[in-house]
């Protein structure tokens, strides 16, 4: 066991406790003498067991994880029909489970399954190059049925995370370049098509997601592509958040100083809104060290996954990867008007249990590449005497 935690990229670890420090310190500037007062502590807590779990998974042999990925995958599918139907509404999405003081987001879990889950489709394919009709897309239809199931909770976010993923790891899996180049294309024409239609053709696509229980999206897409057509209510948020970073300046305001995020102007500070408090309280500069903390935690991981001798491990990774990209451009980008705001949080440092432990185990798998990867394993999916035999005649 100790010669394993040795071979820990402890830099990486470094940069998680860091995260840690600046979660808990961000969080309680914004909810003292709130009803959401102590829930720093309550970080603290999720901290603790998420560094449990990402050493827990250090030590595991990230290879079972794939071997089993089938069932994992299916057990994630189940959990979320049954969320649709025994869920909590939180914000608009009915995608929790509650249970005592305790919640559960599937769709957050998902996103982990759905990496381990590719990497498996991947490694069984035996040709070099992905086929299209026969791995793009079965392996696309199977992203799908956890996209689809989680679009109909409402949660435009986690299911666009499962989109990047797969794309992701098609592109490191060995896709060919014209069907690369195809799949640009097309989902550029869609977006190009979608973005067009969607303002020339507002009002009736409005009607129709009311007329669908989904005028919610439109809440979250108006400020971002019609900002004249937002009501006051649906734009309220991103405005405010907009005023709040700019007035941070080059500085900041000054911890637990900032006008916006003190008043309460701007919803959501201790969760998906945290960046602005970052931003008005520390200002460009502040905002740009966590940026660079994430530079480097991404970049820490690329070089794990460039020195994995194991097929499986650079897969694992490149979806760690951009399913963290996309949280981070996400999350980001909503708050200074490149993207629609989507609920999606800013990993390590937002409010939440799931989304903590997700990303801490997602760290966790990474590190037990780094581990386990020099162990090179030719046939993952082979049964143990099979193994054995090919161990003895090697």
């Amino acid at each position: 066991m100790l010669q394993k935690l040795k071979k820990v990229d402890y830099v990486v670890v470094f940069i998680l406790m860091i995260f840690m420090g600046v979660s808990i310190m961000a969080i309680y500037s914004v909810t003292t003498d709130t009803k959401f007062a102590g829930s720093h502590i309550k970080m603290l807590q999720y901290y603790i067991l998420a560094f449990v779990v990402f050493f827990g998974l250090v030590l595991l042999d990230y290879k079972l994880l794939v071997k089993y990925a089938l069932y994992i995958y299916l057990f994630g599918n189940a959990l979320l029909v049954a969320v649709n139907f025994l869920g909590s509404d939180v914000n608009g999405a009915q995608g929790w489970f509650k249970f005592g003081g305790f919640s559960l987001q599937p769709a957050e879990l998902f996103k982990l399954i759905l990496i381990i889950f590719l990497t498996y489709l991947l490694m069984k394919r035996p040709k070099p190059k992905l086929s299209l009709w026969r791995d793009v897309l079965p392996i696309g239809g199977l992203t799908f049925i956890p996209f689809a199931l989680v679009m109909i909770q409402n949660d435009l976010g986690n299911a666009l995370s499962y989109v990047l993923i797969l794309l992701g790891l098609l592109w490191v899996g060995n896709i060919k370049f014209l069907h690369a180049f195809l799949a640009l294309i097309i989902l550029g024409a869609v977006a190009v098509g979608g973005i067009f239609s969607y303002i020339h053709f507002h009002d009736n696509i409005e009607k129709f997601l009311k007329d669908i229980g989904r005028e919610h999206w439109t809440e979250r897409i108006d400020p971002w592509l019609v900002p004249d057509k937002a009501t006051a209510k649906a734009s309220y948020h991103t405005k405010n958040a907009k005023l709040a970073i700019a007035s941070g300046g080059m500085m900041g305001e000054g911890y637990m100083q900032g006008t916006s995020v003190q008043s309460g102007r701007v919803p959501y500070t201790y969760s998906d809104s945290i960046f602005v408090e970052i931003a008005e309280e520390f200002g460009f500069v502040g905002s740009s060290v966590v940026l660079l903390l994430y530079f480097i935690l991404i970049h820490r991981m690329i070089l794990i996954c460039l020195e994995c001798r194991d097929r499986a491990g650079p897969l694992l990774i490149v979806g760690v990867v951009s399913m963290m990209l996309y949280q981070i451009f996400e999350n980001i980008g909503a708050f200074i008007g490149l993207m629609p705001l989507t609920g999606i949080t800013l990993p390590f440092i937002s409010y939440g249990g799931t989304s903590l432990l997700i990303n801490m185990a997602s760290i966790g798998i990474v590190m037990s590449v780094r581990v386990h990867g020099h162990e090179v394993s030719e046939d993952i999916f082979a049964p143990a005497p099979q193994k054995a035999a090919a161990a003895k005649q090697a």
